[in-house]
């Protein structure tokens, strides 16, 4: 049975998508994946742009931050059906390195080994267009998915090597992306945790302190999303603590909320405190479950 595969560059994803959701690229740290909708999207381009085949797999790039520990989201994608994770490196610069020759090197793998027939490609970058050339010398044709205006986020010379050619709309990827709206400033006051959190807090025996810290941290995860959630979920099966992306975030929030930098026990507890609340809503979800 023929088999196709995709091939999904989440640099040009993330980039790309999110200028075409909200007018200007933003930084990864302001973009919401919904992975399970994305991943559906991506079957459904490939059962679309495929009918004859089979699904082998979606094969996910991206950039690891700070050596090889995955984020929360890419641990998740993971641990996800059908998804195979490939990870390159983010340098000093923020800059995605190593992605591409990943790419490249299975897309001629696969090719040669006659693993597939067809590949669904979502990228823009003109270095993966030698991978496209050597895969289509084996008999491989290659679909190139791009993101409103492909004409101007893709390589030129690589749509003119693609088989076909197709383009996401802003609102296909808003099915699946949406920008985070910024943090507002709140006083502790107004971090206050809710009716709800304290009675599954008593539900699940966890102590919950009162604290401008703590309930900052609460107030933060209680906004987190389930995909986000989830993710950590995924990350703790093969990692410890707080991962860097949320790490990140917490750090100038919770500053914030004393009016000063955190001391390194305070960071201390703030990483504990994250690890507590997190746990409470996954108990909180199995518990409506």
């Amino acid at each position: 049975m023929d088999r196709v595969a995709v091939f999904v560059d989440a640099g040009y994803l993330y980039a790309q998508g999110s200028a075409a959701i909200a007018g200007s690229k933003k930084p990864r740290t302001s973009i919401a994946l919904d992975t399970a909708g994305a991943v559906a999207t991506l079957k459904s381009v490939a059962n679309e742009t495929s009918p004859e085949c089979r699904l082998l797999r979606i094969y996910w790039y991206d950039g690891a931050v700070a050596g090889s520990r995955p984020t929360a989201e890419q641990a998740l994608l993971a641990n996800s059906d059908d998804i195979k994770l490939r990870l390159g490196f983010v340098n000093s610069q923020g800059e995605q390195k190593g992605v591409d020759s990943l790419i490249v090197t299975d897309l001629i793998e696969l090719a040669r080994l006659k693993s597939i027939s067809e590949a669904v490609l979502l990228s823009g970058d003109e270095d993966v267009r030698i991978g496209v050339q050597i895969a289509q010398n084996y008999g491989v044709r290659v679909h190139l998915l791009g993101i409103v205006p492909s004409r101007g986020s893709q390589s030129h010379q690589l749509l003119q090597e693609a088989d076909t050619t197709r383009e996401w709309t802003a609102g296909a990827i808003a099915a699946f992306m949406a920008i985070r709206e910024p943090v507002p400033e709140r006083s502790a006051h107004a971090l206050a945790p809710s009716a709800a959190t304290m009675q599954a807090t008593i539900v699940t025996g966890v102590q919950l302190g009162d604290g401008p810290l703590v309930v900052t941290v609460d107030s933060f995860v209680s906004e987190m999303t389930e995909a986000e959630i989830q993710g950590i979920q995924a990350y703790w099966q093969s990692e410890r603590g707080v991962p860097q992306e949320f790490d990140r975030k917490l750090l100038p929030i919770c500053g914030q909320a004393l009016g000063r930098n955190l001391e390194r026990e305070e960071i201390r507890q703030m990483r504990s405190r994250f690890q507590q609340a997190v746990k409470l809503r996954l108990a909180q979800e199995r518990q409506v479950r």
